[in-house]
């Protein structure tokens, strides 16, 4: 008998956020039951990973930074992760528990994650051996497999992709390979409405690998999770918030923390500051602690307080204060600053027209004339 939660990604993050959510609401008999994680790269790293998270033990997360002003440094062992596949070679049993055992899906595959490949076909639903090469065709196929076995039993879907509507956008693309495999009807159904597919939103910085397995991540951590009707989830955890707000939590993260390291990384260019400049050192700087900190009160505060999540927003600031001042960390500015008008785009120009929506057109001087040196307004 395999575990009820497949995990796809051996990703330092999934180790530090998910595996390590699962694995403490273990110890406390909140959780469903263990991981069985799946390796879907081949490279000798990953394959060096999967061998060390099969064997007993578990893996180090070492928890590093500023919490509540104080200063965290702490080692835990992560026990959640109970069996380790690769993919390839594999795949059987990883069919096999989709089938019998699984009832919650979890991944986080990286940017390119939900990308298809041209040369995954229906044939590989109807051949045992051969594996998909894309997230979402190993998905439908294993679904395919349960569908067969269990047509009235489906899973819970979490993808804790950086991508927005995540659980509505793998949903669409997984029905979308469906429809084009001409997969019959019954099976879209099932994939549609037997299994609940949730938009989450994954917030923590895990800043560095322990070899062979394990991670050193900063002691914030958020798993915002949408509530959808018949959902499962794997664990209950003081990190995981139910809403039936997402977006609300995505404006917090987006207009605080990437917004604060995009005005950082601003500064840095316009005023060729060092290359070795870390968010620490800005942040320990004054002019450029009272820049940002007039920012955060200033500009983005009031629209917060406009939509009625003031309270919510001061809370959220500072926390990330002691992110930002995290000694251990050793975030670079210029890491920041690539991408950096993209990067403002996403970050900065949804702000201020939501402020234009809630007439307040005359506020954020500082960052509409950000947003004008780029061309962006």
């Amino acid at each position: 008998m395999s575990e009820p939660i497949l995990q796809f990604g051996t990703s330092r993050f999934l180790l530090a956020h998910v595996a390590l959510f699962v694995s403490q609401a273990l110890e406390r008999g909140d959780a469903i039951g263990g991981i069985s994680v799946v390796q879907t790269t081949g490279n000798p790293v990953s394959h060096a990973r999967v061998a060390a998270l099969s064997r007993p033990g578990g893996y180090p997360v070492r928890i590093r930074g500023r919490e509540h002003g104080a200063v965290v440094d702490k080692l835990v062992v992560c026990g959640g992760i109970r069996s380790a596949w690769i993919a390839d070679r594999d795949w059987t049993t990883v069919r096999r528990a989709a089938i019998e055992d699984v009832r919650v899906i979890v991944s986080n595959t990286g940017d390119t994650g939900y990308r298809l490949d041209e040369r995954d076909s229906p044939d590989l639903l109807s051949n045992g051996g051969a594996v998909p090469r894309s997230y979402p065709a190993k998905l439908l196929a294993l679904l395919h497999s349960r569908w067969q076995e269990r047509p009235g039993d489906g899973v819970s879907i979490f993808p804790c992709e950086l991508v927005e509507n995540n659980g509505d956008t793998l949903r669409e693309i997984v029905l979308g390979l469906a429809t084009q495999w001409s997969l019959p009807e019954p099976f879209i159904d099932f994939v549609r409405e037997r299994c609940v597919w949730v938009n989450s939103l994954v917030d923590r910085i895990v800043s560095e690998p322990i070899d062979p397995v394990g991670a050193v991540a900063e002691p914030y951590a958020l798993w915002a999770v949408e509530r959808r009707a018949g959902m499962e989830l794997p664990c209950m955890h003081e990190n995981i918030v139910l809403t039936g707000d997402l977006r609300s939590h995505e404006r917090l993260k987006l207009f605080f923390l990437n917004l604060g390291h995009s005005w950082l990384a601003e500064q840095w260019l316009i005023e060729q500051r060092p290359l070795s400049e870390t968010v620490l050192d800005a942040m320990n700087d004054p002019p450029m602690r009272d820049e940002i900190e007039t920012v955060w009160r200033e500009e983005v505060m009031p629209v917060f307080g406009a939509t009625d999540m003031g309270a919510q927003a001061e809370d959220y600031l500072s926390s990330v204060r002691d992110r930002f001042c995290n000694p251990y960390l050793d975030h670079r500015i210029a890491d920041i600053a690539q991408n950096h008008v993209a990067k403002v785009k996403r970050r900065i120009l949804p702000l201020i027209e939501l402020a234009n929506a809630l007439s307040m057109r005359n506020a954020q001087p500082r960052l509409r004339r950000l947003l004008t040196r780029h061309g962006l307004l």
